[in-house]
């Protein structure tokens, strides 16, 4: 997701193909099925309702799933003593009343700190993972960015709470990726497609190489031939239309070029749009 702060996944894709022919795994036959949404357009909400709340906290994902979304977006860390928490920096400088490396700090400290949400004047706190998908569990599936965590941690998590039918996971490095497909080969992957794939045959060709459910993008990033090599593939398509100038032109212009699903920061006014559009 053009978003992100450490390096995307589409810079990594030549070193994966590598590492996966070198380890003999070679699943580009198996895609596994999305989680099923109750809507015609798929809507995620980045890091929650983060424009009228705190991001990545449970007001921020309550409040998306009051709005009616499909996916809640979330950041996956992990403590120094193995706690599993909610954040998208590596650090908890700045968003929080405390300072240092998430990965240095004990799960009880990080849980300690506070978050101040200004518009409702309380505080807020940084939910563990089981707390989000807790929140979720019933509601809403859940779109998971693997920032730093156990694969073998994190899918057994999943399974105890029986949320492994309701989540994709987005995978920041070639180890992350190969270790999801080792452990979970049967979660959905969500990955980028890189800058220099810009027609059908190299889209296909990266394609054969990797059993992704979902890929995102930007705006004008697929030509209409790619986008139907795509759907012709059984390949999602959820672009990240979250910027300084989303609203109804750039989500019109989404709808116009048939992808099935948006990522969003402004998950009540995008949902309202579409239900107005009839694409709910």
């Amino acid at each position: 997701m053009p978003v992100k702060q450490q390096v995307p996944m589409r810079f990594y894709f030549l070193a994966i193909a590598a590492a996966m022919a070198a380890s003999g795994l070679q699943a580009q036959n198996v895609r596994p099925v999305l989680p099923p949404v109750k809507h015609k357009t798929v809507v995620i909400a980045h890091r929650g309702d983060h424009v009228n709340f705190p991001e990545n906290t449970l007001e921020a994902y309550n409040s998306a799933i009051k709005a009616g979304v499909d996916y809640i977006e979330t950041d996956l860390r992990t403590t120094a003593d193995s706690g599993q928490v909610i954040m998208h920096n590596a650090s908890v400088d700045g968003l929080t009343n405390g300072k240092g490396k998430i990965s240095e700090l004990t799960f009880d400290k990080v849980r300690s700190l506070t978050i101040a949400d200004d518009i409702h004047h309380k505080k807020c706190h940084v939910p563990s993972f089981k707390e989000v998908l807790l929140a979720c569990r019933g509601k809403v599936n859940v779109y998971l960015d693997f920032k730093e965590a156990d694969v073998n941690m994190t899918w057994r998590m999943i399974r105890a709470l029986h949320m492994e039918k309701n989540i994709v996971v987005y995978a920041n490095t070639p180890e992350q990726f190969r270790e999801w497909k080792r452990l979970a080969p049967e979660v959905p992957m969500v990955g980028s497609v890189p800058d220099d794939v810009k027609d059908v045959a190299s889209l296909n060709t990266f394609l054969d190489a990797y059993p992704l459910s979902v890929v995102d993008g930007s705006l004008g990033q697929y030509t209409p031939e790619m986008l139907a090599a795509l759907k012709s593939r059984g390949v999602a398509v959820w672009l990240d239309v979250q910027d300084e100038n989303e609203g109804p032109a750039s989500w019109s212009k989404a709808l116009d070029s048939g992808v099935p699903g948006m990522q969003t920061d402004h998950p009540g006014a995008l949902t309202r749009y579409l239900t107005q559009q009839h694409r709910r």
